[in-house]
């Protein structure tokens, strides 16, 4: 196949936190090794492509954000696709496959990827390569590995129906103009080539394991695995994955070298992190705790003074924080990896002379002038989940024998249930590995490879620019990992973390209410920018009943809805304002109720129509003859009241909190009850909402 010529192929990917990109890049490392050349682009980046016009096999790797919006990247595209202009037949020359990335935790699960696939279909395309919909909630690569090793079959495929139709289009010509001296039945020799060639195809891919698999015998490591384990763990197998031959990843070329200089003595600044959008650095005023000492979890709202900066805001709108890992993993790494004494030293990056990978660049998230503390602590996600292909790449630096086996087994194909059980399920981290593995030692230019970036931390304003101007609120849980046998060493969320040791000194423990408290004078800032898309806003109309849910921190958007709601109406009394409902629920009345005393006032002064709150942990109270545990028990109880306002007085119902149960249990009440008050089937109920979602009028800003 090395003296093939290579067969192009176009290669997109539509990515948000990298996800999509690095499996793209992946197709397009192994397209070499099966005769192909992936011509690889971002899919906004139309300068370099043009689908219109394309006559090569298409494939696209699209992933989802949000609750089923396409990534920031594709925005262009899709509406271009959109366009109603375009014929039925405008891409009926296409040929393509996709690959859609998604979480099943979320209701809109892969809709990225249906969105185009769809539309792309509409337009007359047509399918070479059956549609793949990965999910991140059991494990990526359980549907990304097989559907790329299917890649190759289908892309070769393509092309031999594609020669053997040109076969037969030379044919046809040639005996039409008289120029063959022989007798040709043009269909038969096209046809019987063509399954020639396809079953030929399915033989070479009996032969080859996978594409870019290695057969990993393991004769010689048996004698090091030891026969007294009986439970696998992290670094330990047992049979039969310990005596089992292993199909594991081919090595990733190193396509990165690292130079070290002397200090400059200047760090790039935060703001050079971020390429779109403005950077406004804000002293935080306030941090109180909301939550009780004895609550499940800690819950804190920070109160940022935004009067100096041009940044504004809407109820609603999210923003990010830009957070850096936190400094004491920060030091163990680089003590780990022996980079202690080099940590202000200045990095520099080249590309590889002799290294062939497409594409292959230097990482833009890593600013010119970098030292390596500060790319460990400010580009790189140290506590990512690594991925397979980067435990492929640790085994060629691990000395001890026993610890490679262990490595080759995670990332093999046979080695996939343990490595969802050791490393993903519990969040495992590159330090944590370097923990259950001493002797693997990878150079800096190997995180810098296999390491995604640094993510801004996305939260939601909870309060209201007319209710406190030049203040910005927000509100979290803060995130905790706990020690267990993968993990020694017990963690926070990076950005919740961070937060927390940041205002240490100026946090307020919890009160009920929040008004007395004195505004702090702080020298603690924090990096902040605005989220490019924000569409969860209260109605324009402010007659529009509305109704909202949010159990937990949910509540926050809702407390800056009410705050701006409670200004309206003080400042325009000639207004006519339509109802509100809050559903809120929490585990336990006197340690977790977020803003009660401001839920109360709001229900005293008019702006809080209806409050309805569960408490799922508390007992029920004696005279209660209905008890509710959570947010849609009381939603069912109040189903005319929702049908009314959703199906008669065409108002908004909103969502916020979790995805994974909440989001979803509301989403099938809200079915139950659309379906019983408009005498329709289930089926009809989900369109109806659906109906709603496309109106703007059932919005969810939700989170796994």
């Amino acid at each position: 196949m090395c003296c093939e010529i290579k067969r192009r192929f176009l290669l997109l990917y539509a990515t948000q936190k990298g996800q999509a990109k690095a499996i793209a890049e992946e197709i397009c490392e192994q397209a070499d090794a099966h005769g192909f050349e992936a011509d690889i682009h971002c899919i906004n980046e139309s300068d370099k492509y043009n689908l219109a016009t394309e006559k090569d096999p298409l494939v696209i790797v699209i992933s989802t954000t949000g609750t089923g919006d396409p990534p920031d990247t594709a925005c262009k595209f899709v509406k271009e696709i959109k366009n109603k202009t375009l014929s039925a037949d405008h891409f009926a020359h296409l040929r393509y496959g996709l690959l859609g990335l998604g979480d099943s935790e979320y209701m809109f699960f892969c809709n990225g990827g249906k969105i185009v696939d769809k539309r792309l279909q509409e337009l007359g395309a047509q399918h070479f390569y059956e549609t793949g919909l990965a999910d991140d909630c059991v494990g990526l690569e359980i549907v990304v590995e097989p559907w790329i090793d299917g890649l190759w079959f289908a892309l070769r495929r393509e092309f031999t129906s594609r020669n053997a139709k040109e076969d037969m289009s030379n044919n046809l010509r040639a005996v039409s103009n008289g120029v063959s001296a022989m007798t040709v039945d043009p269909s038969m020799s096209g046809a019987c080539s063509l399954d020639s060639e396809l079953q030929q195809l399915k033989l070479e891919d009996l032969q080859i394991q996978t594409p870019v698999a290695l057969s990993q015998r393991t004769a010689n490591l048996r004698s090091v695995v030891s026969v007294q384990d009986t439970e696998p763990s992290l670094d330990c197998s047992v049979p039969p994955l310990s005596q089992s031959a292993l199909n594991i990843p081919a090595l990733p070329p190193q396509y990165i070298e690292v130079q070290f200089q002397e200090s400059t003595g200047q760090e790039p600044s935060v703001s050079s992190l971020i390429s779109d959008g403005t950077v406004f650095h804000v002293p935080v005023t306030k941090a109180f705790q909301l939550t009780k000492e004895d609550a499940v979890k800690t819950a804190l709202l920070l109160e940022l003074d935004i009067s100096k900066t041009a940044f504004s805001y809407q109820p609603g709108d999210a923003f990010c924080v830009i957070c850096p890992n936190n400094a004491r993993e920060v030091q163990e790494l680089l003590d780990t990896l022996g980079l202690s004494e080099r940590k202000k030293c200045v990095v520099c990056l080249k590309i590889k002379e002799a290294v062939k990978i497409k594409g292959a660049a230097q990482p833009e998230h890593i600013p010119k002038g970098s030292t390596v503390e500060f790319i460990l602590t400010w580009c790189l996600e140290i506590t990512a989940v690594p991925k397979k292909a980067f435990l492929r790449a640790l085994i060629e630096c691990t000395s001890d024998a026993r610890e490679k086996r262990r490595l080759q087994e995670l990332c093999s194909k046979q080695g996939a249930s343990d490595y969802n059980s050791f490393i993903r399920d519990p969040n495992i981290c590159l330090l944590d590995l370097l923990h259950a593995f001493p002797t693997c030692k990878p150079p800096l230019n190997l995180l810098i490879e296999h390491l995604p970036k640094l993510q801004a931390r996305s939260y939601t304003a909870a309060s209201s620019h007319l209710f406190q101007p030049g203040k910005l609120q927000f509100v979290f849980n803060v995130v905790e990992f706990p020690s267990s046998p993968s993990r020694l060493v017990s963690r926070k969320g990076v950005c919740t973390g961070w937060l927390t040791e940041l205002v240490a000194q100026i946090l307020q423990p919890h009160k009920n209410s929040l008004h007395s408290r004195d505004e702090e004078s702080s020298a603690v800032k924090v990096s902040i920018f605005a989220r490019s898309i924000n569409t969860f806003h209260l109605p324009s109309d402010p007659s529009v009943p509305f109704m909202m849910v949010g159990p937990g921190t949910g509540i926050s958007p809702f407390i800056g809805f009410l705050q701006h709601r409670q200004k309206l109406q003080e400042e325009h009394m000639d207004w006519k304002f339509g109802e509100t409902w809050l559903f809120f629920g929490c585990r336990h009345k006197d340690r977790d109720y977020l803003f009660r005393d401001e839920l109360r006032s709001f229900v005293e002064n008019g702006t809080l129509t209806h409050l309805k709150v569960c408490f799922s942990r508390d007992p029920p109270a004696a005279a209660d003859k209905t008890p509710t545990k959570y947010v849609q028990d009381n939603i069912r109880l109040c189903a005319k009241e929702v049908a009314r306002v959703l199906l008669r007085e065409r108002g908004c119902f909103y969502v916020c909190g979790d995805a994974k149960h909440m989001a979803k249990n509301v989403n099938d009440t809200l079915v139950d009850i659309l379906s019983t008050d408009a005498g329709v089937d289930k089926l009809e109920a989900m369109k109806i909402l659906a109906t709603l979602r496309q109106e703007k009028r059932y919005l969810q800003d939700i989170w796994a």
